[in-house]
């Protein structure tokens, strides 16, 4: 198999790569499991400063990166600038908090002493997806090379330049041989991976099916897995929100990668009072999304990251508009080479519908309307996924309690946009997956919690 890149912009090819075979894989999973053993024994301080160096080279290197991200998978420029940024924040964060995070943890018992410790479990594999290419993986990568562990990433297909890009910034930045490692494979290959007794343990970030697929052989293994899948993250309006703000905050958060992100907003349940007031703003915010060149710095939407992705986006929106939604804005595809396709926003979405039932991955809002404040909530849990989920409210008491015990999400927010952060644990439950990236909660998924008594 090869590896093209191919500009969705205008189908332009613009470079292969040749995948790695059987024999070449099972050669990088030994070279990982052997320099585990020493990168193991380094120190809290060796590894920061590594990865300190990594982060200065994402901020140096933030505008070849971004224009990476753009040729490979359509990014806006700016918005690859800022990716390459968070990028290097994440590796700031677990470079001054990680031995804090991993430190030991004394406990009360009969013992002498007793305590908890955190050690490394070895190779872990990540599976990462194409719509942040950087940030997916460092988000993996900077906890887990920073709690001894070393990796190797599968990452799609689609953007083998970003994938050994990577790479070449931990390699850069000083890491021993193998801490770091990319594989240009294909996805059946995968499973050949979890079976390697040298792998230890593997994480995800795509849809149900890969989730699946990945879990069920790691689960064959006995091989622990954290899940990142896919999201329909509902946005509760409710009457007394103020109505500016929440209508800007759903815009920006349906339109964030040109609405190819997990937790991009995608049902958006609006109490009937003031339903056409909210879909007027909404709309308005969304008209100032316009498809152009991706390379420009203006440029707030660019092309979606392959035809048949933009084909499936188009084909839930038909689908919708047949089964009774009312098509106010977008909805076709135009006459023009790439995978383009405009801002779009549906009315009058109810269940059934894929527009209700299902992840649409492009830029397609789903406007729900709810009769008071329990059906919103009722119409918010009513999915298969739970990633994230907002409420917009002037009574922040009131929003706090809807957010903190009503949603079933994995990250709710109130008064404002879902987004992740180095700072806070990340992760869904249902459909959407499960364990937890970033934060302290993050640091600890791939390492082995261990009692130690002393008599």
């Amino acid at each position: 198999m090869a590896y093209e890149t191919i500009n969705p912009a205008n189908e332009e090819k613009i470079k292969t790569f040749d995948s790695l075979g059987d024999e070449e894989m099972k050669k990088a999973i030994e070279k990982a499991d052997s320099v585990f053993r020493e990168w193991r024994q380094t120190t809290f301080s060796d590894r920061t400063k590594l990865l300190k160096k990594t982060g200065e080279l994402l901020r140096q290197r933030k505008e070849k990166l971004a224009r990476m991200m753009t040729l490979e998978m359509g990014k806006p420029f700016k918005d690859g600038m800022a990716e390459a940024e968070k990028c290097a924040w994440v590796c700031d964060y677990y470079a001054e908090n990680a031995e804090s995070f991993l430190s030991e943890e004394p406990v009360d018992s009969n013992a002498s002493e007793s305590f908890i410790t955190y050690n490394p479990l070895g190779v872990v594999l990540a599976v990462m997806p194409w719509n942040f290419p950087f940030w997916q993986v460092f988000r993996f990568a900077a906890p887990a090379t920073m709690a001894g562990n070393t990796g190797l990433l599968k990452h799609a297909s689609n953007v083998p330049q970003c994938a050994l890009a990577i790479e070449k910034l931990f390699t850069d930045a000083g890491y021993p041989d193998g801490v770091f490692q990319t594989l240009l494979i294909n996805n059946k290959q995968v499973a050949t991976l979890l079976e390697h007794p040298a792998v230890k343990a593997a994480t995800l970030t795509g849809s149900e099916y890969a989730g699946s697929a990945v879990a069920k052989k790691a689960g064959e293994m006995l091989k622990k897995t954290v899940l990142e899948l896919g999201g329909s993250d509902p946005y509760i309006v409710l009457a007394d929100a103020d109505l500016k703000q929440a209508a800007k905050n759903c815009a920006t958060s349906r339109m964030i990668n040109g609405g190819q992100s997990c937790i991009a907003a995608k049902r958006f349940i609006v109490e009937k009072g003031i339903v056409d007031e909210f879909t007027r703003l909404f709309t308005e915010h969304i008209n100032t999304y316009q498809m152009g060149d991706p390379t420009k710095p203006e440029t707030n939407l660019g092309p979606m990251a392959r035809q048949d992705i933009r084909d499936e986006v188009h084909e839930q929106v038909q689908k919708s508009i047949a089964a009774g939604a009312t098509c106010l804005l977008g909805g076709e595809i135009p006459d023009m080479k790439g995978a383009w396709y405009p801002p779009t926003v549906l009315t009058d979405v109810k269940k059934g519908m894929p527009a209700f039932d299902e992840e649409i991955f492009g830029p397609v809002a789903a406007i729900i309307e709810a009769e008071d404040e329990e059906h919103a909530i009722e119409l918010a849990n009513d999915s298969k996924y739970g990633l994230g989920a907002a409420i917009f409210t002037r009574d922040e008491d009131k929003g706090r309690k809807i957010a903190a015990e009503k949603l079933e999400a994995g990250c709710c927010f109130v008064n404002e946009l879902v987004r992740s952060d180095p700072r806070l644990p990340f992760g869904g439950i249902k459909l959407s997956g499960y364990g937890r990236e970033l934060s302290v909660q993050g640091i600890r998924e791939f390492v082995n919690l261990k009692t130690v008594y002393v008599k």
